[in-house]
């Protein structure tokens, strides 16, 4: 008889599954994974535990929950907790408002609870966003309706794109991003089969966005594609960097000359540390622009429950708010939400929190304060010690991590250990950052994993890591370039090269 064949090969896969790239979890976390079983399993190595600084999961690195976040969610998980005492009055207040919404039912029968919300999102919670953003950006209007709740902030990112990309050859679609970038943009663009248009950011002015740089890649772009998107990450990841009111300015003027959509990730919104920085956000500022850009330009911008100093990644909560979209292509927008029936009620749930914390008459409202400082008060420390420890080795310059949970070093590889990495067939940075795993058990992740300018090298780390661990990891790093650098006879060319 005949013998059955795969339909789904290698050969077969769709292409542009194949194009996506995604290094944050990509082969050297994997190789950390092989590392951490053979430890396990009592195999030796020169040191005792792998330190993971490739993803910005904060609870998975030791940070601590916000109670209050996690009382409201079982709360409404569990509704039966409603009677027990040893929950505070506020958090119950709060469950009790999401769980009536979502059933629209009254408080004695939750059995109808943890049905699918609706598509958008339960409406009391998508209120209470409103009303944050207002108060976030002192008093500019915010309508509910152009709020939307979703699975983290990634797959509102993917929806937006995926409205927008159409057209074949030259009027496919072109989308601006930022070098360097997180994945998630190269991988959405890839997969789409659209066209990545790279800006890069200025790491000579702290990762700046220069305007010119916006025209340049605009410029260049329009003779193979048309770019119709311009997505920005503020503050920065992988690069930490706070974008400063009057470069948000000429951004958003740069996309109102060019008819750009504008996608705003603003998830690391209350993760800025720099004193001399703040966050400003795009819709704010393109409200103190006037009407004219204000009823013009097309924005979209993404908040998440996964960071700020909640960093609950696994509820898988986030929204965004859209502003001047055609009504009609709202509605296909929901329509396309519709198919994947609702982002999870949990999620949700958190949001609420997020945005809705306790006020000072409630009695939570002293322990969530205090647990929210220590939060960003360590990450402010650990983002100091990060940039001093890494610019005091020969050979590496990083730039203030003003904000967000990362620090982008630039490294200095020796030429020689370039054609080493080059006769592998690897990346020089990827070469560097799994020797540095192998002989350190530190796990960070390439750059070119984010991109960067050609010749030039980086890694990204969190700064997630306990005080203590980070110490550790910065300390084993500055030992290992030394030994690098020493290995390719290269020491003194790279105290030369980044001073």
């Amino acid at each position: 008889g005949t013998e059955y064949k795969k339909t789904l090969t290698m050969e077969t896969l769709n292409p542009q599954v194949k194009a996506v790239e995604y290094a944050v979890r990509g082969p050297i976390v994997i190789k950390a994974g092989e590392i951490e079983r053979y430890l396990q399993e009592g195999g030796k190595k020169p040191f005792t535990e792998v330190i993971k600084a490739n993803i910005g999961d904060a609870h998975a690195m030791g940070q601590q929950p916000i109670t209050f976040l996690r009382q409201v969610v079982a709360l409404c998980t569990f509704p039966e907790l409603l009677d027990s005492p040893s929950f505070p009055k506020d958090a119950k207040w709060r469950a009790r408002r999401i769980l009536q919404s979502c059933g629209g039912q009254s408080i004695g029968d939750f059995l109808l609870l943890w049905s699918y919300s609706a598509s958008k999102g339960v409406d009391c919670i998508r209120q209470d966003i409103a009303a944050y953003i207002e108060q976030r950006d002192q008093g500019v209007p915010a309508n509910w309706e152009n709020i939307f709740l979703t699975t983290g902030a990634s797959d509102g990112i993917v929806s937006i794109l995926r409205l927008l990309v159409s057209g074949q050859a030259h009027a496919r679609t072109g989308v601006m991003i930022p070098i360097p970038q997180y994945p998630l943009y190269s991988a959405a663009i890839a997969e789409m089969d659209a066209v990545q248009v790279n800006y890069y950011l200025d790491e000579d002015n702290c990762w700046a966005l220069d305007v010119h740089e916006l025209h340049r890649a605009y410029q260049t772009a329009k003779e193979h594609c048309q770019p119709r998107v311009l997505c920005i990450i503020n503050p920065g990841n992988p690069t930490g960097q706070v974008q400063s009111k009057k470069c948000i300015k000429d951004v958003l003027h740069f996309a109102y000359e060019e008819n750009l959509f504008v996608m705003a990730d603003e998830v690391y919104q209350d993760n800025v540390y720099a004193p001399d920085c703040q966050f400003h956000s795009f819709k704010k500022v393109l409200y103190e622009m006037g009407p004219e850009y204000f009823n013009s330009v097309e924005l979209a911008s993404f908040h998440s429950s996964s960071k700020g100093y909640t960093g609950e990644c696994g509820f898988r909560g986030g929204f965004m708010e859209i502003v001047n979209l055609d009504p009609e292509v709202k509605s296909q927008l929901v329509k396309m939400l519709s198919v994947r029936l609702c982002p999870p009620v949990t999620g949700q749930a958190a949001m609420d929190v997020i945005v809705n914390p306790p006020q000072p008459d409630e009695p939570s409202h002293g322990q969530f304060y205090k647990e929210k400082g220590l939060v960003l008060g360590a990450l402010a420390d650990k983002a100091k010690l990060t940039e001093h420890i890494l610019n005091a080795v020969p050979g590496i310059k990083c730039n203030p991590v003003q904000g967000a949970m990362y620090a982008f070093p630039r490294i200095f590889i020796p030429p020689r250990a370039v054609e080493e990495a080059q006769a592998l067939g690897m990346q020089p940075d990827m070469m560097y950052c799994l020797r540095l795993l192998e002989e350190t058990g530190i796990c960070v992740v390439p750059g070119s994993g984010f991109g960067q300018r050609e010749g030039s090298y980086h890694f990204r780390m969190t700064i997630l890591p306990s005080a203590e661990k980070l110490k550790v990891l910065l300390e084993k790093v500055h030992d290992f370039h030394i030994k690098f650098l020493n290995e390719y006879s290269a020491l003194d060319e790279a105290q030369r090269s980044v001073s």
